[in-house]
Formats: structure tokens, C-alpha cells, sequence
């Protein structure tokens, strides 16, 4: 089969649109992940969503989504807008909750299987094996109405955004309401780690989150400029490696990440070249 063949089907045309607009989504909020240093962050909720997607497997819901989005984004709201006087602090927290959902999570598979073929199914969820390549027409609507609903609000918000990304405490003395825009952050990022999920799987995230923002830190300084090029280089990796997975028939989500860890690299080099000529 030639490769061109493979664009005739709908499910390789599902794939890549929602996996353009979910990586570019990630991308957005992943420099403000970085510099926050909340990195940590979309690890844990991923696993979140992990135990939450096999509770709506087991009660039988064919949208899943029901379960997941608002769990998800109930979590990210005690991990992000908790206060410094909790009794358990951030990096515990995220710690706790992670281990405990994905164990839960794997628990209730075991004691509750919905297929004969649980590892397939656990594989799946947890790498994003082909999760892409079977989207129903609905999970597609579902994707890119919520990709277009965090590109808005990312956009509408961008300088509160930026402004509490550097400095929480001047932007709260300028009359910023900072607890709202981590509310809005919190959110957002959650519905970034639901529509992610089907991508690259819940144990690979934090790579698509990451990646990029890392990446364009090499080479460019300011926020704008950083922002744009993880979209471009986000977007970038995805379809690769969706392009690379499908004729080759290569796991997607760890083909998307081994394309950011390359690019990242090419990255590296370019910002260490771009370093030594201005010194």
C-alpha cells in the first residue's frame, strides 16, 4: 500500500486534525507549566484521568469524557489553587494523588475487565497505541470543540496569563485577580490532559506539555516568541510522528514523543551554536 493511499480513510483524517489541535493546545500552556515551574503538574492529572477514564469504563459509558473532564479538572483545582499552608504541600500532593489514581485505576481493570484483552486496553490508555487511529465521529466533534474552546480562552487571557506566569505577587499588587487566572489555568489545563489522553497516552503528557516549551527556550528569550514556537514545534512532532506511526505501524503517542526528543535535541544544539557565536 503506498502512502498516499492511507489519506483516504477517515480515521487517518480524524487522527490528524485532532492531533493538530491537541498539541497545539498543549503547547500554549506548556511554557507557563515551565517557567511556573508546575511541570509536575500534567504527570499527576494524567494519571488522574487514567483512574477516572477506567471508572467510566466499568460503569459502561460509551463517552467517557463524562467521567474524566470534570475529575480531571476537580483535581487540577486542589493542586494548583491550593494555598501554601496546606497540611500537605504541593509536590506531595501531586505525588499522592498520581500514584493513588493510577493504581486505583489499573485496580478496578483488573477487578472489573470490560474486554478479553486487558493489557491491550491498559496499553493503550496508558501509551496511546492507536487510541488516535479509532476516534468515533462524536469524540472528534468532542476534541475540537474543546481544542477551540482553550485556544480562545488562551488567547482572551494571554497578558493575564503572562503576567502571572513571571511575577504572581507584582501582578496581585497591579489589581490582578491571581487566584481566578490559576482557576482558569487549573481548568484549562485539565481539559488539555483529557483531550491529550488519546493522543499519546495518559504516562506520556508531560512529553507533548514539555517538549516543545523546552525546546523553543533553547533558542528564543521572550514569552511571545517561546510561545509561538512550541505551537509550530508541538504541532510539528505530532503530525510526524502520527505520519511516521501509521505506514509503519508504530505505537503513536511514543512515536510523537521520540520525534520531540530529536527535535529537542536539534534544538539544543542550535541554542548551544546560537550561545558561543554571541560570546
Amino acid at each position: 500500500m503506498s502512502f498516499l493511499t492511507y489519506f483516504q480513510y477517515d480515521f487517518v483524517w480524524y487522527a490528524l486534525i485532532v492531533g493538530t489541535l491537541v498539541s497545539l493546545c498543549s503547547s500554549l500552556l506548556g511554557v507557563t507549566l515551565v517557567l511556573k515551574r508546575f511541570s509536575f503538574i500534567s504527570d499527576g492529572l494524567s494519571h488522574v484521568a487514567f483512574g477516572a477514564m477506567a471508572v467510566a469504563g466499568i460503569v459502561g459509558l460509551t463517552n467517557k469524557t463524562y467521567i474524566t473532564l470534570p475529575v480531571t479538572i476537580l483535581c487540577a483545582i486542589l493542586l494548583l489553587c491550593t494555598g501554601s499552608n496546606a497540611k500537605i504541600k504541593g509536590d506531595a500532593a501531586v505525588a499522592m494523588i498520581s500514584v493513588g489514581a493510577l493504581a486505583l485505576g489499573y485496580l478496578f481493570l483488573n477487578l472489573f475487565p470490560t474486554s478479553d484483552n486487558l493489557a491491550s486496553d491498559v496499553c493503550k490508555v496508558l501509551f496511546g497505541s492507536s487510541a488516535i487511529l479509532e476516534l468515533q465521529d462524536y469524540e472528534v466533534w468532542i476534541s475540537v470543540a474543546l481544542s477551540v474552546v482553550v485556544v480562545v480562552v488562551f488567547v482572551i487571557f494571554y497578558n493575564k496569563i503572562f503576567a502571572i506566569t513571571f511575577d504572581e505577587n507584582f501582578a496581585k499588587a497591579t489589581g490582578t485577580k491571581v487566584n481566578v487566572y490559576n482557576l482558569i489555568i487549573a481548568v484549562v489545563i485539565a481539559v488539555i490532559i483529557v483531550l491529550a489522553m488519546n493522543l499519546v497516552g495518559s504516562l506520556l503528557i508531560s512529553a507533548l506539555v514539555i517538549f516543545p516549551a523546552l525546546s523553543a527556550m533553547r533558542v528564543f528569550k521572550s514569552f511571545r516568541s517561546v510561545t509561538i514556537c512550541a505551537a509550530c514545534v508541538s504541532v510539528g512532532c505530532s503530525l510526524a510522528g502520527m505520519l511516521i506511526s501509521i505506514p509503519f505501524a508504530t505505537p503513536v503517542g511514543s512515536t510523537i514523543v521520540a520525534v520531540d526528543i530529536v527535535v529537542f535535541g536539534l534544538f539544543f544544539v542550535i541554542g548551544a551554536i546560537k550561545g558561543a557565536v554571541k560570546k
